[in-house]
């Protein structure tokens, strides 16, 4: 009879997941797919709820699921009743979305070019008003937007390929160019920011000077070139976690997302191409910590 451990490690090579290290559980958004899934180490897909191009997820302290999609966002049980909800404008786009401490949820709107912070009442409790380049269209106008504990907003301005600093009233603090388009922004405890650069094939990571301190190119990974950087998650152990989006022509031919360590080695990655399409969010389910006090580095 084969032992336990040899079961499980076939199941998880039969269910697609190549692994250098133990497989782990997390939330994703598949893009294309249009559904937001968790997923076991095992490679078992345990809950799936169906929306038009999610965007941005998370599991909340409750067991909830948070989500944001193409016109709006949902707060989901696991047994997939809508407790929380929160419908955008017509001709508005929704790439992002947070939990906050006082429990609202922070959304970025491209269309109506704002962020807001929606109550438990589904009621906008507060505005902020973005200002984008004219020419720059609504699906294009922002990506990753995420409120830092001092208050202050880190915005994706994909169009302008830039990250943009907002103080808690909406005053421009700082404007930053990087490379490509940007797709999320992390606020770093140490006053870093982490930068996923879209089709920029990159990602970075920049001191409180601005300073380039660390970065990920398209070809630094043998075998596994950086397509589309999407979403992406910093470990506590130093590793980040990216959502490699396969869209534009490279849906099957890779993971879909991988672990990285500082010094660019593989240490996990997850490729299910009967499953999945276009992973461009994940968060790791065996990360300790409160979403909504900003202690998990999404």
């Amino acid at each position: 009879m084969k032992s336990p451990s040899l079961l499980r490690l076939a199941a998880v090579f039969f269910a697609g997941l190549f692994t250098l290290q133990a497989a782990r559980p997390f939330l994703c958004c598949d893009y294309n797919s249009g559904k937001v899934c968790s997923v076991s180490a095992e490679g078992k897909i345990e809950w799936e709820f169906a929306c038009k191009a999610p965007q941005d997820c998370w599991r909340l302290p409750n067991g909830n699921y948070l989500f944001c999609f193409v016109s709006g966002a949902l707060e989901v049980t696991p047994a997939k009743q809508i407790v929380w909800e929160y419908k955008a404008p017509e001709k508005v786009e929704v790439h992002s979305c947070q939990p906050l401490p006082d429990g609202r949820v922070l959304i970025v709107e491209g269309g109506t070019s704002r962020i807001i912070e929606v109550d438990r009442a589904g009621k906008i409790a507060k505005e902020i008003k973005l200002v984008t380049t004219p020419t720059v269209v609504t699906h294009n106008q922002y990506r990753g937007t995420r409120k830092a504990r001092n208050g202050h907003y880190f915005v994706c301005f994909k169009g302008e390929g830039k990250i943009v600093e907002l103080d808690g009233d909406g005053r421009v603090l700082r404007s930053i160019h990087v490379p490509g388009d940007p797709h999320a922004v992390v606020p770093l405890p140490d006053g870093h920011l982490l930068v996923t650069c879209g089709d920029g094939h990159k990602a970075i990571e920049l001191d409180a000077k601005e300073k380039v301190v660390w970065e990920l190119n398209e070809n630094d990974l043998p075998g596994n070139p950086l397509r589309l950087m999407a979403g992406c998650q910093r470990l506590p152990n130093g590793n980040t976690v990216f959502a490699n989006y396969l869209g534009h022509g490279h849906v099957g031919e890779q993971p879909q997302f991988v672990e990285v360590t500082r010094d660019k080695k593989v240490v996990w990655q997850f490729r299910d191409d009967a499953r999945f399409k276009t992973i461009n969010q994940v968060q790791l389910l065996d990360i300790p910590g409160d979403v909504t006090q900003g202690e998990i580095l999404r």
